[in-house]
């Protein structure tokens, strides 16, 4: 497998452990590095790994989109803004349709995109410390591809309610919520998933690919139509005066003032 600049990849008793590998920015994602992460999961798909754990370096998971990058796609089209989220889409649902089993060893706070990340593996392990959140809204943003996944896994009730609002969930009420399989202590958190991973290896690899093919064959085309609403939706809000105040407002540091509240008549 290739060498990467922001993912570390290592193999041992046939599992492979992605590693997010942006602490200094709380693996945040970079366009370079939702690139990496889409390249490693197909090379990850067709090595002879039989289970694929995925963490994060440092003291988070994953921050979500990196905002700084966001910052300097002001000036982009419509046309960049949704190459832009085509990619972050493609790498989301490889990870949904990723035929091996996938464990999260969510070690910090996974938000936005990263707890999209974390909850659409198969197994989502998170220490007491995580957190959780769609925090999009906040920054006039539109969680619109994660929505298309959280219907499924909580109902639209729920969907309502925590992308709109955008708050924080620890890892108990997501646990309850069925977001998450398991809360681990920190000290445990890789040996606990390694110790999943070898006890699913001693299952028919046929079988387990079986079951996930035949659990994405029932919403495959209507999670197409979905997405690729998700898509057109997610490009017009990235060209939106809300979301260039909201990223401004993230990075200085202070309350936005939404251009949208000046603009009702």
């Amino acid at each position: 497998m290739g060498r990467f600049q922001h993912i570390q990849v290592s193999s041992s008793k046939g599992v492979q452990t992605i590693l997010l590998n942006r602490p200094e920015k709380r693996n945040a994602l970079s366009p370079e590095m939702i690139d990496e992460l889409e390249q490693v999961l197909r090379d990850s798909a067709n090595c002879d790994c039989g289970v694929v754990i995925l963490t994060g370096a440092g003291s988070a998971f994953c921050a979500g989109l990196d905002m700084d990058h966001l910052e300097t796609m002001k000036a982009r089209t419509v046309e960049e803004h949704r190459r832009d989220s085509e990619n972050m889409a493609r790498v989301l649902r490889t990870l949904y349709e990723f035929p091996k089993p996938i464990i999260a060893a969510v070690n910090g706070p996974a938000m936005a995109g990263g707890m999209g990340l974390a909850t659409l593996c198969d197994f989502t392990y998170a220490v007491p410390e995580a957190r959780f959140g769609f925090t999009e809204v906040r920054v006039g943003f539109v969680p619109a591809i994660v929505a298309s996944f959280l219907l499924r896994q909580v109902g639209e009730k729920r969907t309502r309610e925590l992308l709109l609002s955008g708050r924080i969930l620890r890892p108990d009420e997501a646990c309850r919520m069925g977001l998450i399989t398991r809360i681990v202590q920190p000290e445990e958190l890789l040996a606990e998933a390694h110790a999943l991973a070898q006890s699913l290896l001693m299952n028919s690899p046929e079988a387990m690919h079986a079951v996930k093919a035949l659990l994405i064959s029932h919403s495959r085309d209507q999670i197409d139509e979905e997405i690729e609403d998700a898509i057109a939706a997610n490009a017009r809000q990235r060209s939106s005066e809300d979301f260039r105040e909201g990223v401004r407002a993230f990075l200085d540091h202070r309350r936005p003032e939404w251009p949208s509240l000046h603009s009702k008549v």
